[in-house]
């Protein structure tokens, strides 16, 4: 039998990708909004507000369901309100099984009412510390710079600065179409001399060449959604495949793909969930994992994603093993940590769920 929604949300999950801003609480932002007389929230009725993000979600570009968080973003000006919602982010991704989570940020977003980076960082940081005190879930930051600004070697010495403190990587978001990845090849560069993580969004607003300049020129260790890889992949008539020398390059080099269905969906870079990349990826044996994005917008949980690819595509328990293991593999946390996690969390729990 398939996994149910129940057993799936009760089974261990390992999210690489999902953004801060992007999974609040709808009465948190209300909240929030309320707090610093933020006047601009389309409703104050929390339905209602989940609704009209989503609805702006759902228009098929990423610049359109970019805009949504601009409210989201807007409420997250001071210590109390990241705080707040880093510390219900742990708690929401424990309540949903999630074991480790990286979640992601932009510092530079959070500074419009006087805080400074490292106090954003350390707001933030200290909400993970407290939302995740109860064991169920080791939670670690991704600083994240804007691509279509100027800050990024700022950022990334801001990671660098914060890697002991539970900050694992350095990522670069925002409109990917003409702000390509080498246009913040310093800041890439510092973090490779500082024995620092890289992942990058690529290949979601935009195609092959994000990719390329992502892996070649930047060092991604990880791509962020990379769903557009599959342009470089022929499928014949015979179901014979062919891989260009890009998809081979990251499948042979076992770079993960971060991939978020629903979201993808929504911004364009897949047409449907029947016939995301996922799939046809899943079986060319490339480094997937599966994540949300951004919670609120896209209106999922990781248990979500799963299910919704357990009903599409048929997929068993280990189907869903294969890309929890595949995601704790490839996770900034240190060797020992994720190794531990693998052998003394993930494979016993899916034993039992597999066996009943």
């Amino acid at each position: 039998m398939s996994p149910t929604v129940e057993q799936i949300r009760a089974m261990p999950k390992v999210m690489l990708h999902d953004h801060l801003d992007g999974g609040l609480r709808p009465g948190t932002v209300i909240d929030l909004a309320d707090d610093i007389d933020y006047t601009d929230l389309p409703t104050h009725d929390p339905a209602e507000l989940a609704r009209v993000l989503t609805a702006g979600a759902n228009r098929g570009h990423l610049n359109l369901y970019l805009d949504a968080f601009r409210h989201t973003v807007g409420v997250m000006q001071t210590r109390h309100a990241l705080y707040r919602v880093a510390r219900e982010a742990a708690e929401d991704l424990a309540d949903d099984g999630v074991v480790y989570a990286e979640i992601r940020f932009a510092p530079e977003l959070h500074t419009e009412l006087g805080l400074t980076l490292d106090e954003v960082v350390h707001a933030v940081l200290d909400g993970f510390s407290d939302g995740s005190a109860d064991g169920r879930i080791k939670v670690r930051a991704l600083l994240t710079a804007m691509r279509t600004a100027a800050r990024s070697q700022e950022i990334a010495e801001l990671a660098v600065r914060h890697r002991d403190n539970g900050v694992v990587g350095f990522d670069i978001a925002g409109a990917e179409a003409g702000w390509p990845p080498s246009r913040h090849l310093d800041a890439f560069q510092y973090i490779h001399r500082e024995n620092f993580h890289v992942t990058i969004h690529a290949g979601e607003g935009f195609g092959l060449p994000s990719i390329w300049e992502a892996v070649q020129y930047c060092g991604a260790e990880r791509l962020g959604h990379g769903v557009r890889l599959v342009e470089d992949i022929k499928v014949a008539g015979d179901g014979t495949v062919t891989l260009g020398r890009l998809a081979s390059y990251i499948r042979d080099r076992r770079i993960p793909l971060e991939m978020c269905p629903t979201s993808n969906v929504q911004t364009g870079a897949a047409e449907s969930i029947e016939t995301h990349p996922l799939r046809l990826l899943r079986q060319l044996q490339f480094r997937v994992t599966v994540n949300t994005d951004n919670r609120l917008m896209s209106q999922v949980t990781l248990t979500d994603e799963f299910a919704l690819l357990v009903r599409e595509f048929g997929y068993d328990w280990s189907d869903l093993r294969w890309f929890t293991v595949n995601a704790m593999k490839s996770a900034f946390a240190p060797f020992d940590e994720r190794l531990e996690l693998i052998n003394e969390v993930l494979k016993p729990r899916f034993a039992q769920l597999a066996h009943g």
